[in-house]
């Protein structure tokens, strides 16, 4: 079997921005080469705000700014400068420092539509699931001062693209578990995958064509396969989210984009509002609303989306990206009475699938807590590796380039600086006094974090980010 090195294996993780073929592109042999650059032009050419894909605000502040300014909100901040350490997590930057972009102006830093949610809407309703808690939302804005040999190339890691990583890191670490825990697993991800055939063989036939195209039986087929596969509810909420940010055409989306920025608001509507008793926090793994409601949620959040487009869309893009990401080199599932139904054999071909479904399995086994430090601190310490060989300073989330940034806290040159901010009436960010804390490479525990559910450690003591507010397996 091939077992590339690790540094091979986060290179595939990273989507190059840089590239004159546009993100997505690899050079490596790839069934799908010509439909990714297939994608990559419809996104960029035909899509109304598809410009944005190459040319956005937060692009042009890491391409050429000797400075950048972020955002990173918290509701633990007397903790924070008690300890005088702030702390990344996990989730789809994997293990930075959750921000999103803030632009100097002479009366204040603006802030980016994504910062201003996560900050006015987001962090608060997340608050106001646990009234009793006294959680008070912080902004601390971090000046970053990018050193003379950063790269400057635009490299984001797409969380999708760990799946291979995720099933490598198991297998180095699997005896860890004993070994009814690993027969357990290893039977509970093959299942999960033969019993998703009929989803994976169409998406994968559909995947090849190529124009989108409505097909009668995949809206049923997603929605069926999701609970088996629970990384495809976060590929449907990617495609989607993505779709809404290039093409719509609303007023506020037009200005936005003006600024340089994608309209993050949209699928933050359709999550919170379109899923009302969620607000400030919601699993992607159940993301599975039918086209019919969805179509529903669109016309509410944005009239200017076509729903018959949109659902002919999502139908190629769920389909391609589920072929791309799930599927080993091969990239085939039409044959399935030839699959060998045994861990192994299922590797070969399913991999990168096998990988994700591992990594959301171990979580739900009762012992997970005793080994966050080894599964998830070990992937955060080849991403900080890998990031620091490319001088990475500011890893970006490269599934779109939204405004998802984070700081890498490994880094040996790191140089910022670090404040506690007031909102302003005028709807700017003001300094407002400067802390001593140090960005330092260890990872928010489980426990601590919002990606786990409060209700159930009734702690209420970390850094968080937007991501981390939204989802919780990644």
């Amino acid at each position: 079997m091939n077992n590339p090195d690790f540094h091979e294996m986060w290179a595939d993780a990273h989507v190059s921005y840089s590239s004159p073929a546009g993100p997505g592109v690899t050079y490596r042999s790839n069934p799908l080469a010509e439909q990714t650059v297939a994608w990559n032009a419809r996104l960029a050419e035909a899509a109304p705000n598809g410009g944005l894909l190459a040319d956005n605000a937060m692009f042009e502040s890491l391409r050429g700014g000797d400075t950048v300014h972020l955002l990173h909100v918290t509701q633990s901040f007397d903790r924070i400068v008690r300890h005088g350490a702030l702390r990344p997590s996990g989730g789809c930057l994997v293990g930075s420092l959750y921000c999103a972009p803030l632009t100097p102006t002479a009366d204040g830093l603006r802030m980016h539509n994504l910062a201003e949610y996560i900050l006015t809407r987001e962090a608060p309703a997340s608050a106001a699931r646990s009234p009793l808690s006294g959680r008070v939302t912080t902004p601390l804005v971090l000046e970053i001062t990018m050193p003379r040999h950063g790269y400057r190339g635009l490299a984001g890691i797409d969380y999708l693209r760990l799946g291979s990583i995720h099933l490598r890191n198991y297998r180095d670490l699997e005896n860890l578990l004993g070994p009814k825990e690993r027969c357990d697993l290893r039977e509970a991800v093959v299942s999960r995958v033969k019993n998703s055939a009929d989803f994976l063989s169409l998406a994968t036939t559909i995947a090849f064509n190529a124009e989108p195209a409505e097909h009668e039986a995949f809206p049923r087929l997603l929605s069926e396969t999701i609970p088996r596969l629970p990384v495809l509810g976060y590929v449907y909420f990617e495609a989607l989210s993505e779709y809404l940010m290039l093409y719509s055409r609303s007023h506020r989306t037009q200005q936005l984009a003006e600024r340089g920025e994608f309209n993050n608001w949209l699928y933050k509507k359709v999550l919170f509002e379109g899923f009302p008793g969620t607000a400030g926090h919601f699993d992607l793994a159940r993301f599975r609303p039918s086209f019919a409601l969805l179509e529903q949620l669109l016309s509410q959040v944005d009239p200017s989306i076509e729903a018959a487009h949109a659902r002919a869309h999502l139908t190629a893009r769920i389909s391609y990206l589920a072929t791309a990401r799930f599927l080993g080199p091969e990239r085939t599932a039409d044959q399935w009475h030839r699959v060998r139904w045994d861990f192994d054999h299922v590797a070969e071909s399913f991999g990168p699938l096998l990988g994700h479904l591992i990594h959301r399995e171990l979580r739900r086994f009762h012992r997970y807590p005793d080994f966050y430090h080894f599964f998830d601190a070990y992937k955060a310490i080849q991403a900080w590796n890998y990031w620091n060989h490319m001088d990475i300073v500011l890893p970006f989330n490269g599934t779109i380039p939204k405004g998802e940034i984070g700081v890498n806290p490994a880094y040996s040159e790191l140089n910022y600086r670090v404040w506690r901010a007031e909102l302003g009436d005028d709807g700017l960010l003001h300094p407002a006094e400067e802390v001593a804390l140090r960005l330092t490479p260890r990872l928010v525990d489980t426990q601590h974090t919002l990606m786990r559910d409060r209700r159930a450690s009734g702690r209420n003591d970390t850094p968080m980010g937007g991501r981390q507010l939204a989802d919780t397996l990644l």
